[in-house]
């Protein structure tokens, strides 16, 4: 398996800017891999070696719950996370590394992920470079509910569950559905060769995918595009949304949605 990441650098003088495929609308927005470059990298307070792709943050009037980042971390650097309302996923892209939290200490190598509830105070070290995708958001409290654990597991040891009536669409789930303390689900999404979603998801979840492997035609609103690895869609509630894997193998996204809380009574 391979785990796609922004492929910094800069490209040369020639060529045409606008056929790069980037779009930004009011529906979604798609960052291709190609104009995830050095020149639009960030540096974060508290991470030393570090430079970060913000792809997603919370916009009024788009979506509004979570931010997503690439990050890439020099051997012997890193940092982390001690907000006390931030929950994180890590997905490792490539190289190794170590994250602490608590009394537990873990490896990481390319596939592995991990969550992090509210109060963890995490911090991850890398033994090589490592590049990692981070999701990052505020945990939502509900009543009886208390934040979930966190879970330290790997892309490799997390079966596909394929959809009814189909193995050639499924979902690597790392944690249950119906674990009602979770309050977004952050996956990893599988096309076998020509598989598809046969309908227009059209929802009140907002989405951040990122393609990590494999290509596919993805419609966003009413346009079908092009996608490929380091490809990321950034969808607002209701962008109607469908796929079909269009390459010999497959096609692979990490998705995230916001899910299992009762919507607001009214805006804030």
């Amino acid at each position: 398996m391979s785990y796609a990441f922004p492929p910094g650098g800069l490209p040369g003088q020639e060529g045409d800017p606008a056929a790069s495929g980037a779009v930004f609308t009011t529906a979604y927005a798609l960052i291709p891999a190609g104009v995830q470059r050095d020149i639009v990298t960030s540096f974060l307070p508290g991470w030393e070696g570090t430079r970060a792709w913000v792809l997603a943050r919370p916009l009024t009037g788009f979506a509004e719950t979570f931010a997503q980042m690439a990050l890439e971390v020099a051997p012997g650097g890193g940092g982390g996370d001690d907000a006390p309302e931030a929950e994180s996923v890590l997905l490792v892209a490539a190289g190794e590394g170590r994250l602490a939290f608590g009394n537990e200490a873990h490896g990481l190598a390319p596939g592995a992920y991990a969550y992090l509830p509210p109060g963890a105070a995490w911090r991850l070290q890398a033994r090589s470079t490592l590049k990692a995708h981070w999701i990052r958001r505020r945990w939502l409290p509900a009543p009886g509910l208390a934040p979930p654990p966190a879970l330290v597991t790997s892309d490799g040891a997390t079966p596909v569950r394929w959809m009814p009536g189909t193995e050639r669409w499924g979902t690597t789930r790392f944690v249950e559905p119906d674990d009602l303390r979770h309050d977004m689900h952050v996956n990893i999404v599988t096309f076998r060769p020509g598989g598809r979603i046969p309908f227009a998801e059209t929802h009140v979840m907002e989405h951040g995918l990122y393609v990590l492997e494999g290509t596919a035609r993805y419609l966003l609103n009413d346009r079908w595009h092009g996608v490929g690895p380091g490809d990321f869609m950034w969808l607002r509630a209701f962008c109607p949304q469908a796929c079909v894997a269009t390459g010999q193998g497959p096609f692979r996204y990490l998705l995230y949605k916001d899910v299992n809380r009762l919507p607001p009574l009214g805006l804030p």
